[in-house]
């Protein structure tokens, strides 16, 4: 009888591959995670703050009061799960366009929300109760608030438009539209609240935009996770 014997060096490559997958499928599933976090906690606060009106109020008002912390707080975890997100985005990419802008305009993105947990918004248009209603304070960190998050912002934006072109080269239609819409929805809300009108529809529209972006980030994390998962 031939003994077989087993090869340690590719028992330890195959542990050692699983293991890689493994985490970046954790990583990934931060992506998918963070979007209904930052979602389900924003608006249990808007429906929930005295004084918050959902549609004429940003979210980043919540940052402000005793119960300010909440807020806070959803902006910085949610920023961390991004910035894995966009780790795990690099670690599963395969070669080809955007395999490094991509991952690094999402891990911008969750740099800026994160960095925009700490330099909170300045209260405005009544909120929190007892602020007037015509407001015009602007302080460093409110102004750092709104740079922070718009280098974050623009960066996603890019990063649609990036992955866009990288779907077009491989010939995935469905997915490189899909990218460039939510982009450029995503631009023209940004827009919108940017603008400064303090208008319902710019609100709403930026609503619309943000579920948008979470929706998309999800489904391209999940995706990568079953390609993963099928290899």
């Amino acid at each position: 009888m031939q003994n077989v014997k087993s090869n340690p060096g590719s028992r330890e490559a195959d542990t050692s591959s699983l293991a890689a997958t493994r985490l970046t499928k954790k990583l990934l599933a931060c992506g998918m995670a963070a979007g209904p976090f930052y979602l389900v906690v924003g608006l249990t606060q808007a429906f929930t703050r005295p004084g918050f009106d959902i549609t004429r109020h940003s979210l980043s008002l919540l940052s402000n009061g005793p119960l300010g912390w909440i807020q806070i707080a959803n902006l910085a975890i949610t920023g961390l799960l991004v910035i894995a997100s966009a780790v795990g985005l690099r670690r599963a990419l395969a070669d080809g366009r955007g395999k490094i802008w991509g991952p690094l305009l999402i891990g911008v993105f969750g740099l800026g929300l994160f960095a925009a947990a700490f330099f909170i918004a300045d209260p405005a248009m009544g909120f929190p109760p007892g602020t007037s209603a015509d407001n015009l304070i602007v302080s460093w960190h409110g102004i750092m608030h709104l740079v922070t998050s718009s280098i974050g912002f623009l960066a996603f934006i890019i990063a649609c438009f990036v992955f866009a072109r990288r779907f077009s080269s491989q010939q995935q239609r469905g997915w490189a539209v899909y990218s460039a819409v939510t982009g450029v929805v995503f631009l023209l809300s940004f827009m919108g609240i940017a603008s400064g009108s303090g208008q319902s529809w710019t609100i709403l529209g930026f609503w619309v935009g943000l579920v948008l972006v979470w929706a998309w980030l999800l489904a391209l994390c999940a995706r990568l996770i079953g390609e993963l998962s099928s290899s």
